[in-house]
């Protein structure tokens, strides 16, 4: 079973309670959207990779009105759930069923979404920034890692990786314009917020 077909197994049942359980530890995820410092212009084009549910595309809709979005997820039952729920927006949003395989954008948006790429998360990384022009950027909050051995392991039965891998590939290919670490749990694990710039 590759990749593509672990993740729609893994979200058949986790689209129905994804809303209703994901705040719970999805964090920073309002934080990564006000440190990209979005413009309000026209024509700024925005991919989310990996948009699940459609939370953030919702609220990019909502707060920035001139901004065009592309949501690509390899889930059927997540783009289901975020089509009905970006019914109104649906002019301004073009949702994608397929694996990310790159495309110009001026912001590409990952979004809990690489530590889940396993593997292929390094290919993600280029292949993103293969295809950004000069001076466009990524922007990622995923996990980071966990001092704590049995929650890694745990997080890996849930497909998710969490050992400090993703900054160091991130910075070797982006400018760091902004990269944080912040707890979560009291220091269960840490997270990251990252916006890097393609030079």
């Amino acid at each position: 079973m590759d990749q593509s077909e672990k993740m729609q197994r893994y979200y058949r049942f986790h689209a129905r309670i994804y809303q209703a359980t994901r705040w719970t530890f999805l964090f920073g995820r309002r934080t990564i959207i006000q440190r990209l410092k979005l413009p309000q212009l026209n024509h700024l084009h925005l991919v989310e990779v990996g948009c699940g549910t459609g939370h953030n595309l919702h609220f990019l809709a909502t707060e920035y009105p001139g901004i065009h979005l592309t949501g690509v997820d390899i889930a059927p039952q997540m783009l289901e759930v975020a089509t009905r729920k970006l019914k109104k927006f649906q002019h301004r949003i073009e949702l994608k069923l397929q694996a990310w395989a790159g495309q110009p954008a001026d912001i590409v948006l990952f979004s809990y979404c690489l530590t889940m790429i396993n593997p292929g998360w390094e290919q993600a990384i280029a292949d993103t920034a293969a295809h950004l022009p000069t001076g466009s950027r990524i922007a990622v909050v995923d996990f980071h890692r966990s001092r704590f051995r049995w929650f890694e392991r745990w997080m890996g039965v849930n497909h998710v990786r969490m050992d400090g891998h993703l900054l160091p590939e991130l910075a070797k290919h982006f400018h760091p314009i902004c990269q944080e670490v912040h707890q979560a749990y009291f220091g269960l694990w840490e997270y990251l917020v990252f916006v890097g710039e393609k030079r």
